[in-house]
């Protein structure tokens, strides 16, 4: 039986709450994300944001308003959100995307309510279902079926949420901006110089680097096709 909580001394890096604090934290549900991409909704409200102190208050914040996640209404308090996953609270018209900080950090930033009804998905797969049906598989757990498809393993697509229309098409390649998912660079923000054998290079703050191509996550061609950086807000006052 998996527990639902989760000592704060053994929960992910990426989380972004005091470990010194309580021993334990909220752990989510299994979703469309690992558990390095993604937190509670309760570890959202509590830690991040800070609109509650207790689960209890999170709790009742779900069951009297309505808390959207990609343009869907949820209740519980374990829910998983994670990476570019949109959380939106019409009721005082706030808006966030989860994204990483530079420190690594899943951070909530405030967005546009224009842009809180697109959201970033990363290619994982690609399968022949039928004729004249492709089916992509994305990095948030959704599955477009498409006539035909030119989109690779890799690329991004921005997509409308919570019709799961596609709207733009980034592929991975020489000169796109990428936000790094993973590795020592998890965080961090630079365009590719050139991809070899499964290895990206790319320029970061005037810096060169090299690593797996598996962590690089494409946000757009010469500039990010969403809101990506989260200056001034959550992550610079914690």
């Amino acid at each position: 039986m998996v527990k639902n909580h989760l000592k704060k001394l053994n929960a992910p890096n990426s989380w972004r709450i005091d470990k010194k604090s309580t021993k334990y934290v909220t752990r989510p549900n299994s979703g469309a994300h690992r558990l390095g991409l993604g937190l509670s909704l309760n570890t959202l409200f509590r830690d991040l944001l800070k609109y509650c102190k207790t689960t209890k208050e999170v709790k009742s914040i779900l069951k009297d308003k309505e808390v959207l996640v990609d343009g869907k209404r949820r209740y519980d308090s374990k829910y998983l959100i994670g990476f570019m996953d949109v959380l939106s609270i019409p009721s005082i018209k706030e808006h966030y995307r989860i994204v990483f900080s530079k420190k690594g950090k899943l951070t909530p930033i405030k967005i546009k309510e224009s842009e809180a009804g697109i959201k970033l998905s990363k290619i994982i797969n690609k399968k022949i279902i039928g004729k004249n049906k492709i089916q992509l598989n994305l990095s948030d757990g959704r599955n477009i079926i498409l006539k035909e498809s030119k989109h690779k393993v890799g690329d991004s697509v921005v997509i409308s949420i919570p019709k799961q229309e596609i709207k733009e098409h980034l592929k991975i390649e020489k000169g796109v901006l990428v936000h790094f998912i993973g590795g020592k660079y998890v965080g961090k923000i630079g365009t590719i110089n050139e991809i070899k054998d499964g290895i990206i290079f790319v320029k970061v703050d005037d810096k060169d680097i090299q690593t797996s191509k598996k962590y690089a996550f494409v946000i757009g061609d010469k500039k990010p096709s969403i809101k990506i950086d989260g200056k001034n807000e959550q992550d610079e006052r914690n």
